[in-house]
């Protein structure tokens, strides 16, 4: 089941690959931009299918995939395709960037080339792909809120902690050790089953908003609950809360890499965990929190790679937090489907899984670097700024921006990615994040 796990979420992986190159294809189609390969993968050429201007294939090496679009970059001023005479560093790259963008370019093709399509134009196309991503990630989160349910905590109890005990005297068995105090929800006299009507004389529907109230609780707590059927009696309990520190999720904890901690309250309380179909705005609400953690991921990249070096050639623990590459992420799908969960959960949870990899995909595209997609807007973005500065001032169109001259420091960052992405390949082999299911 693993294996049939890593494979299936491999194939998915492929499909939004395929499905993000399909909205750069059909943008660039509509736009009359001609399209000669569309690839799933790189590398060698495993199969491919001619269809009427476009070669369509999959390549060996399933880390990615591309459209080829004919003129991706506009001709020096003044020049012809080919070597320039002009000198420098960097020129021999610059002309033959120039001369591979041409190279698919036949007779009739002059107004097809993408770099003469008009900037909003070329901004769509260039949008387009991410936006699938987008686009599939919300239909997997509404088929797996909408459809499946997830486990969804609520204000009733389902177990209740015996002691307070430090993490470094903890028992493998969970026992409490001699001389252990109890818990604040113990000493109360909680049981598993109890529904919390009231904390502090205030009601809540959702855990999320009674765990808030119960980090800010002080001195003495009335807390109503209602017993478990067939009794189903109301009773008053009076808490009196422990103070501990607990870890703080935020943006600069993710960042730094140094977890921050607050002071809070703590019961010593764990709610039952249903598995509830969401409404549409719970959907909303659900899709906007994960959106913001994966920014939050994405945003932390670059100060994840000291923990990366360490885990891959110091043997230190594997940051569960960190970055996880087309491989790690197969693998963690395949231990879900492996797990002994029921089928439905282990389904939801790999979809859910693959909808955030989509968001991950939207936010990283639009990252504006150079070979990224959004590398290629925002000179697009300043090619339109331009023409209406000039058209302002009237003065003659100032021409399109000269990608060419920007490609040694689309290959500075493509060497960048890819070693970021080597590096991330080798930990999750060598060290790999596991799941706890």
């Amino acid at each position: 089941m693993l294996v049939v796990g890593i494979v299936l979420f491999a194939l998915g992986l492929l499909f939004s690959i395929a499905w993000h190159e399909l909205g750069h294809f059909t943008a660039a189609r509509r736009f009359g931009v001609r399209v000669p390969e569309f690839m799933v993968g790189f590398g060698p050429t495993l199969f491919s299918r001619q269809r009427g201007e476009t070669s369509f294939g999959i390549k060996a090496i399933p880390l990615g995939g591309y459209i080829r679009m004919i003129g991706m970059v506009p001709p020096a001023p003044g020049e012809r395709i080919g070597r320039s005479r002009r000198s420098g560093p960097f020129q021999g790259l610059i002309d033959d960037v120039r001369a591979d963008s041409a190279r698919d370019i036949m007779p009739g093709d002059e107004d097809r080339q993408f770099w003469t399509r008009k900037p909003w134009q070329r901004i769509i196309v260039m949008f387009a792909g991410p936006f699938m991503n987008l686009i599939l990630a919300a239909v997997l989160f509404v088929i797996v809120l909408m459809g499946f349910g997830i486990p969804t905590s609520q204000p009733v109890v389902s177990t209740v902690s015996a002691c307070v005990v430090p993490a470094s005297q903890a028992t493998p068995d969970n026992r409490c050790p001699a001389g252990a105090p109890l818990t604040p929800a113990a000493q109360a006299g909680f049981r598993a089953g109890d529904r919390i009507v009231s904390f502090e004389g205030r009601t809540f529907d959702s855990w999320q908003d009674l765990q808030v109230a119960i980090r800010d609780a002080s001195g003495t707590v009335p807390v109503v609950v209602q017993r478990p059927q067939p009794n189903g009696t109301v009773q008053t309990l009076t808490l009196y809360p422990k103070l501990i520190e607990t870890q703080l999720l935020d943006l600069d904890s993710a960042q730094s890499g140094q977890p921050r901690y607050v002071t809070g309250s703590f019961l010593g309380l764990t709610p039952i965990q249903p598995v509830m179909r969401q409404t549409p705005a719970q959907v909303l609400d659900y899709t906007g929190q994960m959106f913001s953690n994966v920014v939050t991921s994405v945003a932390a990249l670059p100060h994840k790679v000291p923990a990366l070096f360490g885990a891959v050639f110091l043997g230190e623990q594997r940051d569960a937090t960190g970055p996880v590459s087309v491989v790690g992420v197969s693998v963690i799908g395949g231990e879900v489907l492996a797990s002994d969960q029921p089928v439905a959960e282990e389904l939801a949870t790999m979809l859910q899984l693959l909808a955030a990899v989509n968001v991950s995909l939207f936010l990283l595209n639009l990252l504006p670097i150079l070979p990224l997609d959004g590398g290629h807007i925002l000179p697009a973005l300043w090619e339109a700024a331009k023409k209406r500065l000039a058209r302002l001032r009237g003065r003659p169109d100032p021409g399109p921006v000269d990608m060419a001259r920007l490609m040694p420091i689309a290959y500075g960052f493509a060497i960048l990615i890819m070693l970021y992405g080597g590096l991330v390949i080798v930990a999750d082999i060598v060290n790999p994040i596991k799941l706890n299911l």
